[in-house]
């Protein structure tokens, strides 16, 4: 989402970086860059003119450390001042001290309630929560089939009266019977609305007065821009909001409503949907967001997706096959679907430091098919030959192809990668041989 916006802030800042001095007119071109970058990016323009002024300010006026150059000094006070703008630090759920806690989804049309309901129930059960998702929207044709399908594909029960258009008299139902099967947790998942519609802004009113929510969320769609800031201080002036889960941030959004919202509401952005796959939502954590609009990277998202991801057993096991040289194409086939699991690769690879800003990344083809490729072709193998693949010639390579719908030449292409990988292994494991030490590998 913050691509754009990310290239244009790096672009500015490595102009600097070669700086042994810096004159108030350097700090004065780059915070016009900055201001234009904001702007592009649909940075509401009241945040872009205070943010600058911060950072002019604190730029022009503040002395410098002894260990950072110019340079550096003006990129860790936007660095810092760009965590401020998107709310400083991460902000959690709110729950109740006697349960259930109930949590309402709200929102305009199509901005992905439901979905975002489902996410949550999955996400707040790996914490310990018991979760009873609520199907109040009343109104979209099959949303309740929806949120039940939803359900049964994560084993979460799911609420509802169909018999009954009464949004208020469900949510009310719902409450009780959370209380009677012992569920800790009710999320609420309310019909889309527009904020001038006074009729559902009333509805919503009395489902406050009628279950007493300890949080509402407000679902906001990134895409919409600026929009975005307008309906999340319509809806806070309405029902006082206690925070946004911002959707679509996989998106090709230019960013503006992550960097606005928080500033023009003064509610904070708790979570973000990263995709469209369940398991796509994040806690929001506005200094790692800011280090990757910065080019800096956010090793920790990256450490806590790998942890998920990974088989821990499964990573100790290879790791003993590629110290014994008895690292197989199966092996290989495990480990990249690994990092399937974790996310798209593009978006783990910006997370590493130096890597979102690397050239040879922007070259780089992280493509999904590119993947499932390679396991077509892996599983067109027989056993022995995934098991030794220095067997596999001429005549065995083009039946490799025909079966997996791929090219010779492609078939070539994954056996040489495979071997590059074994000497990268086996140099590991003579490094670590000479240090005394044991060497790490990926996942392992």
């Amino acid at each position: 989402m913050f691509k754009v916006l990310g290239e244009r802030l790096q672009a500015t800042f490595k102009k600097l970086r070669g700086k042994g001095k810096l004159t108030e007119q350097d700090v004065s071109e780059t915070l016009r860059e900055v201001r234009m970058a904001l702007l592009e990016a649909d940075v509401n323009l009241k945040v872009v003119r205070d943010f600058v002024s911060a950072v002019r300010e604190r730029a022009i006026g503040q002395e410098l450390f002894e260990s950072l150059t110019p340079g550096h000094h003006v990129i860790k006070i936007v660095h810092e001042e760009l965590i401020k703008l998107l709310g400083g630090s991460a902000s959690r759920i709110n729950f109740a001290p006697n349960p259930p806690s109930v949590l309402m989804l709200v929102g305009l049309q199509g901005s992905g309630k439901t979905t975002q309901a489902a996410k949550l129930a999955r996400l707040l059960r790996k914490m310990g929560r018991h979760p009873l998702l609520v199907a109040c929207d009343v109104y979209r044709p099959a949303a309740v089939e929806q949120l039940e399908t939803l359900g049964k594909q994560l084993d979460i029960p799911v609420f509802s009266m169909r018999e009954s258009k009464n949004a208020v008299q469900i949510a009310r139902a719902a409450k009780e019977n959370a209380m009677r099967e012992g569920r800790d947790l009710v999320i609420i998942d309310t019909a889309g609305r527009l904020h001038v519609d006074d009729m559902l802004m009333q509805e919503l009113k009395d489902m406050c007065e009628a279950v007493h929510p300890h949080e509402i969320l407000l679902v906001v769609d990134a895409m919409t821009g600026q929009d975005a800031v307008t309906v999340a201080e319509a809806f806070n002036k309405a029902i006082s909001i206690d925070g946004i889960l911002l959707t679509k941030l996989d998106g090709d959004a230019r960013g503006g409503a992550a960097l606005s919202a928080k500033a023009v509401t003064g509610k904070p952005i708790k979570y973000i949907g990263v995709g469209e796959k369940l398991d796509a939502i994040e806690v929001f954590h506005p200094d790692r967001m800011a280090s990757r609009i910065l080019g800096m990277g956010d090793v920790l998202s990256l450490i806590e997706k790998a942890e998920a991801a990974v088989d821990v057993k499964r990573a100790a096991e290879l790791e003993r096959k590629m110290r014994t040289q008895t690292f197989t194409l199966e092996d290989f086939l495990v480990q990249l679907q690994e990092m399937r699991n974790m996310g798209p690769l593009d978006q783990l690879l910006g997370m590493i430091p130096g890597f979102a800003q690397a050239q040879q990344l922007k070259n780089m083809q992280l493509d999904e098919r590119e993947l499932k490729r390679i396991e077509a072709i892996i599983f067109s193998m027989t056993v022995r030959e995934r098991q030794r693949p220095e067997i596999i010639d001429g005549s065995r390579r083009k039946r490799i192809a025909l079966g997996s719908g791929t090219s010779v030449q492609d078939v070539n292409r994954l056996l040489k990668q495979f071997e590059q990988s074994r000497k990268m292994m086996k140099s590991f494991a003579d490094m670590g041989k000479r240090g005394g030490k044991k060497a790490k590998f990926p996942f392992a």
